[in-house]
């Protein structure tokens, strides 16, 4: 009986993400207004955009893709700010603790990019970035990709075709196209 609710759910969860994967977010397209938690479980914020914005959605915190993929972001931060980016945003289907966790193991220094936890996947939902990752990572997460935005108004959407894949989502391509 466990097993054929199991199978279900899977099912279920499975043909979910699929159409919300369809209604991946597209330039002209607005960013939904969302309540966001940066450093702890029960302290939100709205995610207020002005100026322009990027935001970078990883599949999962401490995976060596991703790791590999954000330290560019932070070493580059400057480079970002001149042209004229005012914040970066990194956000992940992972707790509060997790992303503030990585944050620091990857900022050891401090980094004023924002890491923000989708605990669960409501933001990343919002913009149709969800994939099915049970088999690796045990449930939905974010595929990889980069939204630009002016506002809350977005410019731009790069999405890899594979979630380990960092090609048009690296920070150096992103900066090559501001």
């Amino acid at each position: 009986m466990a097993s054929a609710i199991a199978t279900i759910a899977h099912a279920a969860h499975s043909v979910a993400s699929s159409l919300i994967a369809d209604a991946q977010i597209q330039p002209g397209g607005v960013i939904p207004a969302q309540e966001i938690k940066e450093d702890a479980p029960d302290k939100t914020s709205p995610l207020v955009l002005t100026g322009k914005n990027i935001i970078i959605g990883v599949p999962g915190a401490f995976t060596t893709p991703c790791n590999a993929h954000i330290p560019a972001y932070i070493e580059t931060y400057e480079e970002f700010k001149n042209k004229g980016v005012n914040e970066i945003y990194v956000v992940g289907v992972n707790d509060v603790f997790v992303t503030k966790a990585w944050k620091e193991k990857l900022a050891p220094q401090g980094t004023p990019i924002h890491f923000i936890a989708d605990d669960k996947a409501a933001f990343i939902g919002s913009l149709g970035l969800i994939f099915d990752a049970t088999p690796l990572l045990g449930g939905p997460r974010s595929k990889r990709f980069v939204i630009v935005t002016e506002g809350d108004k977005v410019l731009s959407v790069a999405v890899e075709v594979a979630p380990p894949d960092v090609t048009v989502t690296g920070a150096k391509a992103v900066l090559a196209q501001l």
